[in-house]
Order: C-alpha cells, then structure tokens, then sequence
C-alpha cells in the first residue's frame, strides 16, 4: 500500500485506500501531467494546490501524493472529496518516494488491476454552455470539471472523454491566465463532440508560434501554480481529432476542438 510505504497520512480518502493504481507520476509542471500522464495513476508533486488535483482529475489519475510533508491550504480537499480522489502527504521528497515505491514494487507480486469502464448508454443529442472568468484561479477547471461529468453521464468511452476533458482544461486555463472571460460551447451528436471555447482578451498575433512546444507567456505567479510551460495548446491539438484557432489581437480568440465518437 502507498500510504505504509511512504508512511503518509491521509488527507481525503480514507475510504478508497485499498484503490489500485497502475502507475506512478512524479511532476510539479501539470501540463506534462496532462500530457504524459496515464490513467489510473497516482500523481506525486509537491505543488500543493486545488491545480494538481484538478490535473490529476482531468487525466484520470486515481489520487495525490504531496511531498516534502505538503498539505494543500485550498480547496484541493473538498475537490477530491467531490470526484472520488485520495490525498496523501508524505515527508519525502519526490527523488526518495519514487525510489521507495519501486523497491516495494519490485519486492511483491501484487497484479494490477485496471479502473472500471464507464458503462455505455444510448447517446444523446446535447447542447450546454459554460463560462469562465478571466484571473479566477480559485476556480479554474470547474467548467472542464463539469463537462467532463456530463460526458461520462452520456457514457462515452473513458479515453475519449479524458482527451476532451484535458484540452478543455488547457483551454480554460489558457482563458484565466491571459483573457478576461470566456463561454464554453459543447455540442454532442452521435458522431461528434465539439467544444468552442470563445474568449474575450488580448489574442494571439503569432498563432503557428503559440503553437509550438515550449513558448509561453507566462507570468511568474502563472509558473509557480504548475503551468505555463508552452505545452498547453500542443496539448489540445494533440488530444483532438481537429483544432481550428481564430485570433484578433486585441479582441479574443476561438478554439474550436472536435472529437469523433
């Protein structure tokens, strides 16, 4: 078990300690969580805010682990509350966690099983539309948050709806970090979902340049909560089955993502 190996204490999820992951990820940069990471993993960092456990949400991971003796002091414990997540906290650093665990995991035999499939139901037609706010960190990845729930609702296959799911949440973190407000469209047809996110901000002027892995315009503040590491719109285009971006500088820009069911 996790918990006795790193010798943490719980701090959600006392109930789903017996919860099996396949893996672990270890980063404090949530856009390589969102991009590397693989379901039903269990994200170790030392980034303690409400941002990591969204990530770790948004890319299926099974909990967190915080370490160095972290405890998040924001909403991070009602989220996972809300979303089924365990929270650790442990006093190793990152390098000595992820050693322990692999001489635990090379010392036993214990099978991993895989997380249960969303059951299949008959799709729907589906209009919804969200907002987001410009500069709301406290309550960024609640639009992302919500789509994905009604998407499982629908009973899509777990892949496709993480993938929506994470480029919806770069996209919206995208908004809070450089627009002043956004609406989220979904519209789910039995072949198609589309997601339009259309915000109101300073645009893109090199959108190819944007686009390429590694440039950013973060601020500091921005970096220190785990993003802005110039992966965030690769991350949808890589997610998507098509992208098409629309930007005027000084006026916003249009996302509009699409996903074949």
């Amino acid at each position: 078990m996790i918990k006795d190996v790193l010798q943490a204490t719980v701090i959600e999820g006392e109930d789903k300690l017996d919860t099996t992951v396949n893996r672990v990820y270890a980063s404090d940069l949530m856009s390589d969580v969102l991009a590397f990471g693989r379901p039903y993993s269990i994200l170790f960092t030392g980034l303690a805010t409400q941002q990591a456990v969204i990530s770790a949400h948004m890319a299926e991971f099974k909990g967190v682990c915080f370490v160095r003796g972290k405890i998040p002091k924001d909403g991070a414990k009602e989220f996972a509350k809300e979303n089924d997540l365990v929270l650790l906290s442990t006093e190793m650093d990152m390098y000595d966690a992820c050693v322990r665990i692999e001489s635990a995991r090379r010392g036993e035999d214990a099978s991993l099983k895989a997380g249960p499939a969303a059951a299949k139901t008959e799709k729907m037609l589906l209009g919804h539309e969200l907002l987001i706010e410009g500069s709301d960190f406290a309550n960024a990845g609640m639009a992302s948050t919500k789509l994905k729930a009604i998407l499982k609702k629908i009973g899509f296959d777990p892949k496709l709806v993480r993938r929506v799911a994470i480029s919806t949440y770069e996209g919206e973190m995208n908004v809070v970090m450089h627009a002043q407000r956004a609406k989220v469209k979904l519209a789910v047809t039995p072949g198609l979902i589309e997601v339009v996110i259309d915000d109101e901000g300073k645009g893109i002027p090199d959108v190819d340049l944007a686009m390429q892995k590694g440039y950013t315009t973060a601020t500091e503040e921005m970096r220190a909560m785990g993003f802005g590491s110039g992966m965030g719109l690769p991350n949808i285009k890589k997610n998507s089955d098509e992208l098409d971006i629309t930007s005027e500088v000084g006026k916003g820009t249009t996302l509009r993502m699409k996903f074949y069911t």
